[in-house]
């Protein structure tokens, strides 16, 4: 049933629309109809725009939370220090299947949150602007807006401003990754820990910070701090921007004022009545209950009181009809495939918590519980990016939120129910990295000797059982990984596996993978 999100899903509106004001009127805002709908923007000094910054409480909306006038500030005084010019660059690299805000903002208003960078640009000094993205629709739009300011790469401009395009990848949407790729390099964590704000791109303090951030510093600059107060609570002003999705009956992103019951929200989109869990936060969040979905309020504080997370403002409910179990798993072996290889506790640590989670499903028992848990552990905090950290996040969550469920399985014959497959995740026939092939492994058990050599090569998708011999954790091979599925193909001294192309799924049902060889079938190829 898993039915990606489109580009652009529907946008709602709860009260008066900020950065969604003239969606009503127009598909998407040229720089006149910006200037119509907004107004003109004056610059601002670089402590006034802190300042500002500071007095709306703004934080960073891509996940982090990071306060943005103490970004601000960091990178102003390493420039200051360094006398280097700093760079500004909008993060609008949506690589999480379940996010779309910073899509449809650069899609519909792509003159918001530029008005917001150059802003920023012009406070600091910066003579270089950088923008993300995944998408091939968001990239022309960004172009064309562009085009409509004058901005271009050119030498001799006084503001530079160029394109990055990033794959549609999980990890590709950090920060660290989008600047190797400004620098040129590939769109992945460097595997060490550096602030942009003292070494960005080109080596420059860089001042990054998500789509939405940008673009509610651009409402708040037109606005004044104390007009921006009058949406939303004392301590959490404003709009937020969320994508919900899951099992909803329309998909959408909606502009909501902070304060507004989660519940509401939900009823917006024709969620179930009586959700068995909402996903806060995207794939790197925290499953709430029903109960605390009907208290929860629209805010960072208060869905963290609540066990949830606002982070990158993706809202996912999943209905009474599903295992929540396979649900996660499915969620489980995409981020385990979304690794960048770089680190021990993510090459090899979540392929081996995803297998552990199917363990679960498929009968492993207390045993099989105990070991998962014991990777969470192993993994977290000891990654070279903020990847496996949240990935065991997401684990950690589901085996808290689902007790109920996760003692049928462990104790019993399972829950009953099929996993539907509500949670969006990337559908087939995509040709960006990081997106499914329409390839999968194949055993021919006849033949296995189990070796473990392909366990070696690809860990991310295969692993060795208790008994020697390799169990997939997900059998599906995505784009990024076929040169090492076909090097593990290669190198098997049995000759017992290969690839071969994905049969369609027959509708309402999707498979638990990671099973072991049973799971697999006869055994024949």
């Amino acid at each position: 049933m898993n039915v990606p999100l489109p580009d652009v899903p529907e946008v709602r509106v709860v009260g008066l629309p900020q950065l969604t004001a003239g969606f009503d009127l127009v598909e998407r805002l040229d720089l006149g109809m910006h200037l119509k709908v907004h107004g003109p923007l004056e610059p601002m000094a670089g402590e006034r725009l802190a300042e500002l910054a500071d007095r709306i409480a703004l934080r960073g909306r891509g996940g982090a939370g990071f306060p943005f006038g103490r970004k601000l500030r960091a990178v102003a005084q390493a420039s200051i220090r360094r006398g280097v010019r700093p760079v500004v660059v909008i993060n609008g690299s949506e690589g999480e299947p379940a996010c779309r805000k910073d899509t449809v903002l650069l899609n519909r208003a792509p003159h918001l949150a530029l008005d917001g960078a150059l802003l920023a640009a012009e406070a600091l000094g910066a003579r270089t602007l950088v923008v993300g993205v995944t998408r091939n629709s968001t990239e022309a739009s960004v172009r064309a807006a562009f085009a409509e300011r004058g901005l271009s790469d050119r030498r001799g401009q006084p503001l530079r401003a160029r394109i990055v395009r990033t794959p549609e990848r999980m990890v590709s949407g950090e920060a660290s990754s989008l600047i190797r790729a400004a620098n040129g390099g590939p769109a992945l964590p460097p595997g060490r820990r550096e602030r942009a704000s003292e070494t960005g791109v080109g080596g420059a303090p860089t001042l990054l910070s998500n789509t939405e951030t940008f673009a509610q510093l651009a409402v708040a600059a037109r606005t004044g701090a104390r007009r921006y107060a009058h949406t939303g609570l004392v301590d959490e002003p404003g709009t937020v921007m969320l994508t919900l999705s899951g099992a909803v009956a329309r998909p959408m992103v909606v502009e909501v004022p902070t304060g507004v019951p989660l519940r509401y929200v939900l009823q917006m989109a024709g969620a179930p009545p009586l959700p068995q869990g909402v996903l806060t936060g995207g794939y790197h969040g925290d499953w709430i209950d029903a109960a605390a979905a009907h208290d929860a309020v629209i805010s960072r504080e208060s869905l963290a009181s609540l066990g949830g997370a606002l982070g990158a403002g993706a809202i996912l409910p999943i209905g009474p009809e599903t295992c929540p179990l396979g649900e996660s798993l499915r969620v489980a072996n995409w981020l385990a495939a979304e690794t960048a290889g770089q680190c021990g506790p993510c090459r090899l640590g979540l392929p081996a918590a995803a297998g552990g989670l199917a363990d679960v499903l498929n009968g492993g028992g207390q045993a099989a519980l105990e070991a998962l848990r014991e990777v969470t552990r192993a993994v977290k905090g000891r990654g070279a990016c903020k990847h496996p950290d949240g990935s065991v996040r997401f684990f950690v969550s589901t085996l808290n939120a689902f007790t109920d469920d996760l003692a049928a399985h462990v104790l019993g014959g399972g829950c009953g129910r099929e996993t539907l497959g509500v949670l969006p995740l990337p559908g087939p026939g995509h040709e960006e990295e990081g997106l499914p092939s329409g390839e999968r492994f194949a055993v021919d058990w006849t033949l296995c000797k189990g070796h473990g050599l392909c366990a070696d090569i690809v860990p991310e998708l295969i692993r060795l059982g208790p008994d020697g011999y390799p169990t997939l954790a997900d059998a599906s091979v995505p784009v990024h990984l076929q040169g090492r599925a076909q090097r593990a193909v290669r190198r098997c001294p049995a000759l017992a596996l290969r690839i071969e192309r994905e049969t369609p799924e027959r509708p309402g049902r999707t498979a638990l993978p990671g099973g072991g060889r049973k799971a697999l079938g006869s055994g024949r190829g």
